[in-house]
C-alpha cells in the first residue's frame, strides 16, 4: 500500500547559533608579526563598540522591523535583517506582536530571531563539533571565506564559493562544515541528490559533523529521494535510522554556551534533537508501507511516537511534523488523532502551503468519520 503524503524539503538550519566550539583564528605561521593574532569576530565586534566605531548600516530597531515587514515583500526584509540585524533579541512578545501587527510569515519570524544580537555574536564563530573545543586553530583567510559563504544569500553563488573553497583549502578544518553550508545550499535549491552528495562529503571528512547529520537525515527518508533509489530503500532506511541514532548521542554532548542557564540549554537540546525524530518518524512511516497487507502496525506506532516526540519537546514544531503525525494516525484508523493532527499543523502552518494541504486532509477525515467504523479502517 503506498503511502500518500506531501514531499516537503526540509527549511535551512542555522546552527551556528547552537553548534559551536572555542576556535582561535590566528594569522598563518608564515606572517611577518606571528605574534600579533587575528580576534574573532566575536572579539572584533566588542572591540568597535568599546571605541564607539560600528561598522555598516545600523541594525534594525523593533519600530523599523514593524514599519518593514508591513511595507516590503518578505523576501526583501529578510535581505535586510540579514544585511542590518536588529538591535533586540527576540522573545514571545515580540513574536506574538509581529504575527498580530504584521502578519509576519514564519520564515521572517525565524530572520528576525537571527538576526538579533545574540544571535549573531553566536553566529559569528564557526560551526564546529564537540570534539573540536577549544583546540582548533584555522588561518585568517580561510576564516573570512568561511564567513563570507556563511553570509552568502544567493545559493548559486553559495555553492561556487564552497565548490572554491574545497579547491583551495583541501585540508582545512573547516571543509566539513564548508560542505555543510553547500548542503544547505542545495536544499534551498531543492535538489536532494545534491544535498546527500554534499552532506556525504562533509560526513567523510567528519563522521561526527552534526549539521552535515541532521541535513541528511532530513533528506534520505523523504519519498522523492527514496523513489529515485526504489532497489536501495531497504539501505537507505537503515542508513537514516542509524545516522539519527549518532545524532541523538551527539546532540546529548554539545556544549553549555557561556552563561547559558541549565533550563535554556536543556531546552537548545530538545529543540535541535526535535528535527531529528522528525526523521526518525519518516523512516518508521516508510518502512510501515512496505508490509505485504495494509500498514505495518508496529513501524506505525514508532511513527507516531517520533512525530509526538518531535512536536512536543519545542517550543515551535514543525507544522510537517505534525502533519505527517495525522498521516500516520489516519493509517493506523486513529481518525480523531488525526484530525487533531492536521488541525495544529494548519495552525502551526499558517501562511504556508502546510495549512492548504491539511485543511483538505481535516475534511478527508470527518468525512471517513462520518461514514461509520467500516470506513475507519485503514
Amino acid at each position: 500500500m503506498r503511502i500518500n503524503r506531501i514531499l516537503w524539503i526540509l527549511a535551512a538550519f542555522t546552527f551556528a547559533s547552537v553548534l559551536y566550539a572555542q576556535v582561535r583564528m590566528q594569522a598563518p605561521t608564515n606572517t611577518v608579526q606571528p605574534q600579533a593574532q587575528t580576534p574573532t569576530p566575536v572579539q572584533a565586534q566588542t572591540g568597535a563598540k568599546a571605541k564607539g566605531q560600528a561598522q555598516g548600516p545600523a541594525p534594525m530597531t523593533e519600530k523599523e522591523v514593524v514599519k518593514e515587514i508591513k511595507s516590503a515583500p518578505p523576501e526583501a526584509v529578510i535581505k535586510d535583517l540579514k544585511e542590518r540585524g536588529v538591535d533586540f533579541d527576540m522573545t514571545p512578545d515580540i513574536e506574538k506582536m509581529l504575527r498580530s501587527k504584521t502578519k509576519a510569515t514564519n520564515e521572517v519570524i525565524e530572520a528576525v530571531r537571527q538576526a538579533g544580537p545574540t544571535a549573531r555574536a553566536h553566529a559569528a564563530r564557526p560551526v564546529l563539533g564537540p570534539s573540536q573545543a577549544g583546540a582548533t586553530v584555522i588561518s585568517k583567510d580561510q576564516a573570512q571565506e568561511y564567513s563570507t559563504i556563511k553570509g552568502e544569500l544567493d545559493p548559486d553563488k553559495a555553492i561556487a564559493l564552497v565548490d572554491d573553497f574545497a579547491k583551495k583549502y583541501p585540508e582545512s578544518p573547516l571543509l566539513s562544515y564548508v560542505y555543510s553550508l553547500g548542503a544547505s545550499s542545495y536544499q534551498q535549491k531543492g535538489d536532494v541528490e545534491k544535498v546527500i552528495e554534499y552532506t556525504g562529503k562533509g560526513l567523510k571528512l567528519k563522521p561526527d559533523n552534526l549539521m552535515c547529520l541532521i541535513l541528511r537525515i532530513g533528506m534520505l527518508p523523504q519519498p522523492q529521494y527514496l523513489k529515485s533509489h526504489e532497489a536501495d530503500k531497504d539501505k537507505i532506511l537503515k542508513e537514516a535510522q542509524t545516522e539519527a541514532n549518532q545524532a541523538v548521542q551527539l546532540i546529548a554532548q554539545l556544549p553549555k554556551q557561556p552563561n547559558e542557564a541549565d533550563a535554556d540549554y536543556q531546552k537548545r537540546l530538545a529543540n535541535i534533537a526535535s528535527t531529528v525524530h522528525g526523521s526518525l518518524g519518516m523512516v518508521h512511516l516508510e518502512l510501515a508501507s512496505e508490509a505485504l497487507v495494509g500498514p505495518d502496525k508496529d513501524e506505525l506506532a514508532k511513527a507516531e511516537q517520533e512525530f509526538k516526540t518531535a512536536v512536543t519537546t519545542t517550543d515551535r514544531p514543525d507544522p510537517r511534523d505534525y502533519y505527517r503525525l495525522g498521516e500516520a494516525c489516519a493509517l493506523d484508523g486513529k481518525l480523531d488523532d488525526a484530525i487533531q493532527a492536521f488541525t495544529k499543523a494548519s495552525e502551526t502552518g499558517e501562511g504556508t502551503m502546510v495549512k492548504t494541504y491539511a485543511d483538505r486532509r481535516v475534511e478527508e477525515m470527518k468525512k471517513r468519520k462520518a461514514q461509520g467504523p467500516a470506513a475507519q479502517k485503514p
